[in-house]
C-alpha cells in the first residue's frame, strides 16, 4: 500500500470513532417526547375597543402682545380726585384696581355710548390749556 491509501484508512477510522460519540451524546441530551406533556387549550374571547383614529392637532395661536404705551396728560385735580374715589369704591367692592385700570373701564363705557350721548358728554367738559403747566 501507498502512503496516500494508509492516511486515508486512518483519517476513515477517526471519523468512524468520533461518528457514534456525537450520536450517543445527542441521545443523553433528548428532550422527554412531547406525549408526556400535557398542556390545556384555552380561548379567550376579548372585546377589541373600536379603532379611533387621532384628533387633528389643534394649533395654539399665540396672541401678539399688545405694545404698551406711556403717556402723560393734564386734568383738573377735582377729576384727578375722582380717580382715587373710584379706586377706593372697587376696593369696598372686594376688586383692587389701579388708576390706568380705572381709566381703561372709562374709555370702554365712554365707546359703548351712542355718538350723540358721547358728543354731550365731551362738551359737558371744561376746557383746559394743554401741555405742561408754566414753573413758577
Amino acid at each position: 500500500m501507498t502512503e496516500t491509501t494508509r492516511r486515508s484508512r486512518k483519517t476513515v477510522k477517526k471519523a468512524a470513532e468520533t461518528v457514534p460519540v456525537l450520536v450517543q451524546a445527542t441521545e443523553e441530551v433528548t428532550a422527554p417526547p412531547a406525549a408526556s406533556v400535557t398542556r390545556k387549550a384555552t380561548t379567550k374571547i376579548t372585546k377589541v375597543p373600536p379603532i379611533i383614529p387621532p384628533a387633528p392637532e389643534v394649533k395654539v395661536v399665540k396672541q401678539k402682545k399688545q405694545k404698551m404705551i406711556r403717556d402723560s396728560f393734564t386734568m383738573p385735580e377735582i377729576e384727578y380726585a375722582a380717580i382715587s374715589e373710584l379706586k377706593a369704591r372697587c376696593l369696598k367692592s372686594g376688586v383692587s384696581a389701579k388708576k390706568s385700570e380705572v381709566l381703561r373701564a372709562a374709555l370702554k363705557s365712554l365707546a359703548s355710548l351712542s355718538n350723540l350721548e358721547l358728543t354731550k358728554i365731551i362738551s359737558d367738559l371744561d376746557v383746559i390749556k394743554t401741555g405742561r403747566p408754566a414753573k413758577n
